[in-house]
């Protein structure tokens, strides 16, 4: 424990508060997550297909604000906390609208609007932890935000569960969801704007010649990586209670918070690529797993392994992306991935909605192990272009 804590100390306080912020509001957002395809389905009514087609839109339609904010981020002079804020402030208020819905179309309403202030905030968020991060610990930073923020994602469903047990309803605890995202908001009161980096040779903002293989290794993939939503009903449906694929989804989060440290800053001491792969790979394997799961047990090892999958790409995907820029252009490159990668996602959760209803629910998960397999050529191109940018010490 010690030796944890004295990691964590090495981690710059920028990124350390940062990661509490993130804390605070994944809680509200994954003790939300898992409830809302339980409170659509069976308190409001709506049909699977619905369901995919709110996620796909809620993760999809607000892609160009991602790349606005992210672009005026670096337009401002690197200034991006402004941005966080109002992202947070925005996910905060629409949880509330989650909550107060009588029919779908408001919990649509709800969602995009979450998702609208997630994509304010992330591209300048990303931008503020690689500008406050030396160069040869960018991965580490990754990871440990990743896996701060996932500490949240856990606690969030625990704190569902709890709740259910006591006899609250969906709509109740989709109501106190909203408490830690306040906390959230106050939070973001602790960060602060990164000093600029300097960059040897030029410094023209620009994107190395890696950067667009990386990207679209990345959105290959994510055609394929429809909501998790869809493993939640999986889950159901096999037989697990609506407590029991909470507690699932907390074991996923689990491991994703357990290994995203680890692994991040096992990227900065070996190819990015390389880790990469293997989450690629662990995915396709998972989706495999669900299309062809007929007993309620097979789903825990399931979500234990999609937890490593997530750990060894979400924040090795960003770190990545960091090694891809030269000058203050992170807002931007953050932006532009962001903006292509959740384009991607609204295709992958309408298709998957869509071949869940009219082919099977199987279908679903065999389209997205494919892709995953299909983006692992990308991925070995993208390592072999791959020149990180290199930066001076501020």
């Amino acid at each position: 424990m010690l030796a944890v804590i004295e990691r964590a100390r090495r981690i710059p306080a920028n990124v350390r508060a940062v990661s509490f912020v993130s804390l605070a509001n994944d809680l509200a957002s994954e003790l939300a997550y898992p409830v809302v395809p339980l409170f659509l389905t069976t308190v409001l009514g709506a049909p699977v297909a619905i369901l995919g087609l709110i996620e796909g839109i809620a993760e999809g339609a607000a892609v160009a604000l991602g790349a606005v904010s992210g672009r005026l981020s670096d337009r401002a002079g690197g200034r991006r906390v402004r941005w966080i804020a109002t992202g947070y402030t925005m996910s905060a208020v629409a949880r509330a609208a989650v909550a107060a819905a009588t029919q779908w179309g408001l919990v649509l309403v709800g969602r995009l609007a979450d998702r609208a202030g997630k994509a304010v905030r992330t591209a300048p968020r990303d931008a503020l932890i690689r500008d406050s991060s030396a160069p040869e610990a960018v991965g580490a930073s990754f990871g440990f935000h990743r896996a701060l923020d996932t500490v949240g994602a856990t606690l969030g469903p625990l704190v569902a569960v709890a709740l259910l047990a006591a006899g609250a309803s969906l709509r109740e605890v989709l109501a106190l969801s909203v408490l830690p995202g306040l906390l959230a908001v106050l939070l973001v009161r602790r960060v602060h704007e990164a000093p600029p980096r300097r960059t040897q040779g030029r410094t023209a903002p620009r994107l190395l010649p890696g950067f667009w293989p990386v990207v679209a290794a990345a959105a290959i993939f994510s055609l394929g990586n429809s909501s998790n939503a869809f493993l939640l009903l999986r889950a159901s449906d096999v037989g697990l209670s609506a407590t029991l694929v909470i507690l699932a989804y907390a074991l996923y989060n689990a491991v994703y918070a357990l290994l995203a440290w680890p692994l991040g800053s096992l990227s900065d001491r070996v190819p990015r690529g390389a880790v990469l792969g293997v989450g690629f790979a662990v995915y396709a394997v998972v989706y495999v797993g669900f299309a062809l799961v007929t007993a309620a047990w097979e789903i825990w090892p399931l979500f234990a392994l999609y937890g490593l999958y997530v750990a060894a790409t979400d924040g090795v995907l960003k770190a990545w992306v960091a090694d891809h820029v030269d000058g203050p252009f992170a807002g931007t490159a953050y932006g532009i991935y962001a903006g292509i990668v959740g384009s991607a996602l609204l295709v992958a959760s309408v298709v998957g909605g869509i071949l869940w209803a009219t082919v099977s629910p199987e279908a679903t998960f065999v389209a997205g192990a494919a892709l995953a397999v299909l983006s692992l050529p990308l991925v070995a191109v993208a390592s072999r272009v791959s020149r990180p940018v290199r930066v001076l010490p501020r």
